[in-house]
Parts: C-alpha cells; sequence; structure tokens
C-alpha cells in the first residue's frame, strides 16, 4: 500500500481508502461486510470512509464493530453529515448543515462508530438554506472539542469551497479535503474544482472510480447485466448507474482491455489508478461486496502510467467522457428533504 498525505495537512491516508457506501448494511450480510473490513485491513488500508445516512446508520454501525479490537491511532475514520438519518418520520432540524444538526450529528456517529473521534468530518453536501458563517463555526467547535481532527466536504462547487475555506481559515481550523465523484467517465471536477483545491490546499477523495463498477468491464454491450450486480439493485445502485449503460460508453470501455493487459491490470485496476494519476487525487474510495474483491483493488496502488498510455484511454473514450464543470453544481440539494 502507498499513502499520501491530505491536502496540505500532516495527516497521511491510504491512497486505496475503503467506503462502504451501497454496501454495508444493505446489499451485503454484517458477516461478509465484516470480512471485507478485514481483508481492506491485512492488504495495507488503514482508511475507511462511510456517512451517517449509509443504510441510515446501519453502515456506521457496521464499521465501527468490524474494527473493533483494532488500534485506534493506526486507522483514519471518516464519516459525513447532512442528510436525515434515523426513524421516521424525521424531524424538521434532521438535515442540512445547521449548528442543531452537525451537533447531534457527530455524536450520533461516534456512538455507531464507537470511537472518541474521527479523523476528518466532512459536509456530505452544500446547505443553500444555513448561512455558511453558522456551519464553518459548528465544524470549528466541533473539531475544538475533539470529536474530528479535520474538516472536508462532498460535492462542493469550487465557489463554495472557496468561500468554506476562507471562513475555516479565519476560524483557525484545518479544510483539507473535497470528496466527488470522478472518473475516466466523469471528470466535471477537472476544469475548475481540482484548480481551486491545488490552490488552496486541499486534497480530493474520489468516490466511484470505477462509474459504479462499469469500468470494471463485466458490463457488455447490447446483454443485460450480471445476475446480482449493481446495475439490478433496485435499493440505489441501479439508479446510480444508469448514466453510463448505454452501448457506446460500454462499447469504449471493452476497448480498454489492452491497455490494462499491457501494465498488467485489469480494466477495474486500470480505473483505479488512473484517477491516482491525478497529483490532487490523495484516495481512490472502493468498496466492496466480497474479501477477494479487496484483494484485487489493492493491485491499483503505486501504478505509475505512462503518458502515451493515458493519451491512449482519453482516444479510446473520445465524447463519452462527461467533463461539463456545469454539472458539478447540481450536486447543491435545490430544496430541504425535511
Amino acid at each position: 500500500m502507498e499513502f499520501r498525505y491530505l491536502g496540505n495537512s500532516g495527516l497521511q491516508i491510504s491512497e486505496i481508502t475503503y467506503g462502504n457506501w451501497l454496501t454495508h448494511g444493505s446489499q451485503v450480510e454484517n458477516d461478509v461486510a465484516t470480512a471485507c473490513v478485514h481483508a481492506a485491513l491485512d492488504a495495507g488500508i488503514t482508511t475507511f470512509d462511510t456517512a451517517d445516512v449509509y443504510a441510515n446508520g446501519a453502515a456506521e454501525q457496521v464499521l465501527g464493530a468490524a474494527l473493533a479490537g483494532q488500534r485506534r491511532e493506526s486507522l483514519e475514520i471518516f464519516t459525513k453529515v447532512y442528510w436525515p438519518v434515523g426513524p421516521d418520520p424525521k424531524g424538521k432540524n434532521d438535515t442540512g448543515l445547521s449548528r442543531k444538526h452537525i451537533m447531534e450529528a457527530i455524536d450520533g456517529s461516534l456512538r455507531r462508530l464507537g470511537t472518541d473521534y474521527v479523523d476528518l468530518y466532512q459536509a456530505h453536501r452544500y446547505d443553500a438554506f444555513t448561512p455558511l458563517e453558522e456551519t464553518m463555526q459548528a465544524f470549528a467547535d466541533v473539531v475544538r472539542a475533539g470529536k474530528a481532527l479535520y474538516i472536508g466536504v462532498s460535492e462542493w462547487s469550487a465557489e463554495q469551497i472557496r468561500a468554506a475555506h476562507g471562513l475555516a481559515s479565519q476560524l483557525g481550523v484545518s479544510l483539507i479535503s473535497s470528496q466527488p465523484q470522478y472518473s475516466m467517465l466523469w471528470r466535471i471536477i477537472e476544469p475548475e474544482v481540482i484548480p481551486t483545491c491545488q490552490a488552496l490546499g486541499l486534497s480530493q477523495i474520489v468516490w466511484s472510480p470505477m462509474a459504479q463498477g462499469v469500468l470494471s468491464g463485466k458490463y457488455l454491450p447490447g446483454q443485460p447485466p450480471p445476475a446480482g450486480s449493481r446495475a439490478t439493485d433496485e435499493k440505489g445502485g441501479a439508479n446510480f448507474i444508469k448514466r453510463f449503460m448505454t452501448d457506446d460508453v460500454l462499447t469504449r470501455v471493452q476497448q480498454l482491455r489492452p491497455v490494462a493487459e499491457e501494465l498488467g491490470l485489469t480494466t477495474a485496476q486500470l480505473a483505479i489508478a488512473w484517477v491516482l494519476q491525478n497529483d490532487n487525487v490523495a484516495a481512490a474510495l472502493v468498496g466492496a461486496s466480497r474479501p477477494e474483491q479487496v484483494a484485487e483493488n489493492v493491485k491499483a496502488a503505486g501504478v505509475q502510467i505512462p503518458a502515451e498510455l493515458l493519451a491512449r484511454i482519453d482516444q479510446v473514450l473520445g465524447d463519452v467522457v462527461t467533463s461539463d464543470p456545469e454539472l458539478v453544481a447540481r450536486s447543491t440539494p435545490p430544496q430541504r428533504m425535511i
């Protein structure tokens, strides 16, 4: 395993980071989820990312139980806040980034994770309905209380990141990361978010480096998706992957196989290695539904892709790549869920 500094901080994280969205507490049984976490530890992964909303809190509980007994100082545990969590009906203050929600949410996350602090506490989306000053003051107080060491954001625009960084600096806390979707097929952060983060000292922790599994090459053009795959998961996976499930995209992905083979990689490993070629990317978030997937994914760590092969990847994918920076702002919820 290779390690990288997160932003301009002194915190080092494993460049393959284990994420448990759409798996723990929902898609896979708890014993399998625990086996996956232990496989990650065996592979040298020390960084684990989750969120309170994943499986309505169950993902944090499963991760906390799986990590129980490990030396806490040797781990980096990340979680997020924004979406509502808890019993139905949800309360009117159970969403967003108000002071009330943040202060209550961090305590719930720590309880479920079974830890006294998280290394990184992230705003899961931008809250257009709460003053940013209120949000950043609450995050600063969470850090000063020792409940989080650093703060980050997820799916924020360059403008939003710039404003938050300015307030964080005034408050004396470290905003060090951005967690966006990023892959060979989805490059909307390249024009604006990455240059802004480079200038301000933030790193990217990217999710879906395999484009929801499409870049693994297991989905074939003109054929139904394999049984049990994410494209057949009506709990949420199928909705996220559908934008990539066109014959044009799937055909281009199959054409990446020779590039991967030239490097001694699978197409899935190539996809993970590709995002790690970007100097502003500190880690690729990778999940697993089986322990053996973890062992395969970590083979992407430390891989260097020559410039000529990077150019060939761009040539193969051509116009199926999405790179419109205007799409970043669409991640900000236009209205409150509650």
